[in-house]
């Protein structure tokens, strides 16, 4: 007889794939481990030995043979941008080593001008350069660059950088210029513009100064680029892995391309989006849904409080260890939404039954965050919307009672241990905090689920080394930060799957192998729990499957970051409605942003 959890009538089944010849980890506590898995109509109807699973063989049949590696359930992001993510096809790649090769000034300068001499078309067509993943803590320098050092690239076209973060970035003279920033430039709330010691900016813009100078340039890529965005950042994630996806912070414009693409069969993967509250609460409430359309749907909304920890924006509850930078005795960060719009937001999120998911990097972001759940909850009952704490990089530990307490789902970021867990040590929190950064063993510790996320394209969408950086907490340095937060390869893996799969409230249709669920997987080089973890992030994804069809192979895959696209069309009405959605939510217009908005009436 067929060992499955379901009905006789499974057993009369014919699949059509089986899945054998390797090591099966389920995620599924009550059976860890599978000979075979068979699937029909990309749904699985057996799970037990290679005997059992072959009596669903038929003349249709396809064998797939392991050929000796491992499958799991096809990884869930717990937080990424996948369109975004989709901004490296059109990035010169400004990442410092292993991800690139920038460790000083002058190797940005030379990735800039490598691929303007190499992107030609591509900057004929959008009137730009552009640059992702610079980050002064892995620069010698321990600066970013300024606007004199781009400007020496090129002063003929504008060109933004973009910082790992995505938090903030530098212009060249000619872009600020065309920002219309200069020396009386005043930053909009939650924003900065830094000057040099002469009073002119010095090209660097922090938070929503920056995203709105990034919008602005980007106002030529038009629709089709977003609509290639959304291709490249899907086929990206579905590498390393991902069968579903996350849209962190979207607007309406960027879900409907999302479904246009996906429309066109484009997304390879299921996205679920989260529209920015402060901008796009009629568009959230209209289309929220567990139901996906061509593998695109609208899952809650996103909340961001505070900026990036490793950056120094993040809003904290005590001043920055050693900050490196021009910064006033007793700086803590700053938060880029007030506590009013915070409280309003969670409030109207929890009187409406939708999911919230909440950027809130520093501790005093959580006290925030927690002030406004408990508020919500208070006046609107304690619903089941499971609400979701998006990186949390410096929390107490009473926090983590409060999270629990609430019932809010923590995010968390473990990939800042290995990237910038010195830094953290060395500046941000100190070597005392800096041992609980993403605090996965306090959260384990108090029975709680969690997701690991990386944020993309913050970082690459590297699901091995999210798991490598859960494990071991190993630094670039080769540090160990914070042992007693480590937490075991099923664990780990277990973040990847289940419990975002939970998050999203698709636990009963994702996130491991079990009769009745959707067969997505992906096959790696080797078992992740019997190899040596300090060899996690040389594991390989070999294959993604989505509803028991391949959608990405390895020797087809792209591993360096450098993601091939088509030309570009403007259009400059798409670059109006992104800056509209940037403003719409502030309460104070900013002299300049009248001047942005005229370029493109």
């Amino acid at each position: 007889m067929c060992a499955v959890s379901a009905g006789p009538i499974f057993a009369q089944e014919i699949a059509d794939t089986i899945y054998n010849g390797g090591t099966i980890l389920t995620i599924d506590d009550a059976r860890p481990t599978a000979e075979a898995v068979a699937v029909k109509d990309g749904i699985i109807i057996g799970i037990g030995s290679n005997a059992e699973m072959l009596a669903h063989q038929g003349e249709g049949t396809d064998i797939f043979d392991l050929d000796g590696r491992t499958m799991l359930p096809g990884f869930i992001d717990s937080h990424g941008h996948t369109v975004m993510g989709g901004l490296q096809a059109l990035s010169a790649n400004l990442l410092a080593p292993p991800d690139g090769p920038n460790s000083d000034v002058a190797a940005i300068q030379a990735s800039l001008r490598d691929w303007k001499a190499n992107n030609q078309a591509i900057i004929d067509s959008v009137n730009l350069i552009v640059g992702f993943g610079y980050d002064e803590s892995q620069l010698a320098e321990q600066r970013p660059p300024n606007r004199y050092e781009l400007d020496a690239v090129s002063e003929d076209v504008p060109i933004i950088i973009v910082h790992q973060s995505g938090h903030f970035g530098v212009a060249n003279s000619l872009a600020l210029e065309m920002a219309g920033i200069g020396p009386s430039s005043t930053p909009p709330p939650g924003g900065i513009i830094r000057f040099d010691a002469d009073g002119q900016p010095n090209g660097v813009l922090e938070e929503n100064a920056f995203f709105a100078v990034l919008v602005l340039l980007l106002g030529d890529i038009g629709e089709e680029g977003f609509k290639t965005f959304a291709r490249a950042g899907s086929e990206l994630w579905a590498s390393y892995g991902y069968t579903t996806g996350q849209e962190g912070r979207s607007s309406a414009l960027i879900v409907e391309t999302l479904k246009e693409v996906a429309a066109e069969g484009g997304i390879p993967i299921d996205v679920v989006a989260y529209p920015d509250v402060l901008v796009d609460r009629d568009y959230i409430a209209a289309n929220v849904s567990m139901d996906y359309d061509n593998g695109v749907r609208v899952g809650g909304a996103k909340l961001t409080i505070d900026g990036s920890p490793q950056g120094f924006t993040a809003l904290r509850d005590r001043p920055y260890y050693d900050p490196v930078g021009d910064y006033a005795p007793g700086y803590a960060g700053y938060a880029s939404a007030s506590m009013d719009q915070t409280r309003d937001a969670i409030s109207w999120a929890y009187e409406n039954d939708i999911q919230i998911l909440t950027h809130a990097n520093g501790e005093g972001a959580s006290d925030m965050l927690i002030a406004a759940i408990g508020a919500a909850q208070a006046e609107h009952g304690q619903k089941p919307t499971r609400p979701v704490l998006i990186h949390g990089q410096f929390l107490r530990e009473d926090q983590v009672d409060s999270y629990q307490q609430l019932g809010v789902f923590p995010s968390l970021f473990p990939m800042h241990t290995f990237y910038w867990g010195d830094w953290h040590r060395d500046h941000t929190v100190g070597p005392i905090n800096g041992e609980n950064i993403s605090p996965t063993g306090w959260v384990r510790q108090r029975g709680m689920m969690f997701g690991t996320h990386h944020d993309a394209p913050v970082a690459f969408p590297n699901s091995m080394r999210v798991l490598d950086a859960t494990v071991t907490r190993r630094t670039r340095s080769g540090d160990i930060l914070g042992p007693s937060q480590r937490v075991d390869v099923t664990t780990a893996l277990k973040a990847m799957t289940i419990w975002p799969a939970w998050q999203h409230f698709e636990e009963t249709r994702k996130g491991s192998i079990e009769v009745g669920k959707i067969a997505d997987f992906v096959i790696l080089s080797d078992d992740p729990t019997a190899v040596d973890p300090e060899t996690l992030d040389q594991l390989t994804v070999l294959s993604t499957i989505k509803d028991d069809r391949v959608i990405y192979e390895a020797a087809e895959g792209i591993r360096e970051g450098s993601l091939r696209t088509s030309p570009f069309i403007s259009n400059p009405i798409v670059a109006h409605q992104f800056l509209h959605v940037i403003y719409q939510g502030m309460e104070v217009e900013q002299p300049w942003y009248p001047q942005l908005l005229t370029r493109f009436r």
